[in-house]
């Protein structure tokens, strides 16, 4: 649907005439050919404001020549944050090095307050800026945002039962705040390609740390075998969260208690389902995966696990595990041993650069 342009100096000379006569919010909107939403923020935003005693600046009435000057305004001011980031050469090249670490935007930002650095910008205002003339360059390094989710149509057949199944009902309340509390999938090559390879992933929630192995094909033995060897990297594992597919049906064979999900309910495993969709960043959709080897893999993770969360305060996913021994160094990917042998010695993250 084609977004509406922006009320303009005529419509907020009607809405502050029709508004005097007493009209509605709703009747506002009808008579101009707005939404009520669209009202209702115009009022918020740019309605004039008078000081109350004891109360601050509260909103009065609505006046059209006001609300157009603070609209004029608030562009011209928008347009400064991009001019301010092109206008600083460390700034720049700051977010121009999160960008080829494959660090997004928000966490670009917030980064720059957790090491204090003497320059700062929004996250709204590294967006703004990349859309416009200056940033066009990088946009290519931003990840691929899905903002909605796709339209289902409707449910898949029922797929082959899982023995002793045990559903996620049965998974104790506290895991929500425990360490050890897994999340299990995988992701396949593109039906095109013809091809059987996979990746299985085991998420940490807490630390939102992953670590993944490429498998030759979604047979319940090759799954197993992964997630045993993944397990290894992972100190004191209470439980593992999974889907309902095929690839789990030996899930008995794994030491570990497995929980499944109810069917179609992807949303109670949300963290390993988001950084599945980081993955395709480095895994395109479509490919065959047989064409990545498992250094590659390892690769992929140990980037992702070196990068700043706003959910960790901004700190990266193996700094989290090392600060709580969650991680047994040993059995970790060799990448994964470099970083974590440098952090425990300088205190300091390292980024992986290539």
């Amino acid at each position: 649907m084609k977004k509406k342009p922006k009320l303009t100096q005529f419509e907020r000379d009607r809405i502050e005439a029709l508004l005097a006569k007493g009209h509605a919010q709703e009747e506002v909107a009808k008579i101009i050919g707005r939404d009520a939403s669209t009202i209702s923020r115009e009022r918020a935003r740019n309605a004039h404001k008078i000081r109350a005693r004891g109360r601050g600046w509260q909103p009065s009435d609505y006046r059209a020549t006001d609300a157009q000057r603070k609209a004029d305004n608030r562009r011209t001011l928008a347009k400064y944050r991009c001019k301010k980031i092109n206008e600083d050469p460390r700034l720049r090249e700051y977010i121009a090095a999160g960008l080829r670490r494959g660090w997004n935007p928000d966490e670009i930002s917030g980064r720059m307050r957790y090491e204090h650095r003497p320059f700062y910008a929004s996250k709204t205002a590294i967006y703004e800026w990349l859309y416009s003339r200056w940033g066009q360059a990088y946009c290519h390094l931003l990840p691929s945002k899905q903002y909605r989710p796709k339209p289902r149509d409707g449910k898949k057949a029922d797929r082959q039962m899982i023995p002793n199944r045990v559903g996620i009902e049965a998974k104790p309340a506290s895991s929500k705040y425990e360490f050890g509390h897994l999340e299990h999938d995988t992701f396949v090559s593109g039906k095109k390609t013809g091809g059987k390879a996979a990746v299985s992933v085991l998420v940490e929630p807490l630390a939102s740390y992953g670590t993944g192995a490429r498998i030759p094909n979604l047979k319940p033995a090759a799954n197993e075998r992964a997630i045993q060897e993944m397990l290894g990297s992972f100190k004191n594992t209470s439980s593992i969260t999974r889907d309902n597919g095929i690839e789990n049906k030996d899930h008995r064979k794994t030491s570990v208690p497995s929980f499944f999900c109810d069917p179609y309910r992807a949303t109670q495993k949300p963290h390993v389902e988001n950084l599945i969709k980081v993955l395709r960043r480095f895994f395109k959709k479509g490919s065959d995966l047989a064409n990545y080897t498992p250094n590659q893999v390892s690769f992929a993770f140990a980037i992702l696990n070196n990068k700043p969360r706003k959910n960790l305060g901004y700190k990266t996913p193996l700094e989290v595990m090392l600060e709580n021994d969650m991680l047994n160094v040993e059995d970790t990917s060799r990448w994964e041993r470099i970083l974590a042998a440098r952090l425990t010695k300088n205190r300091t993250t390292v980024a992986i650069r290539g």
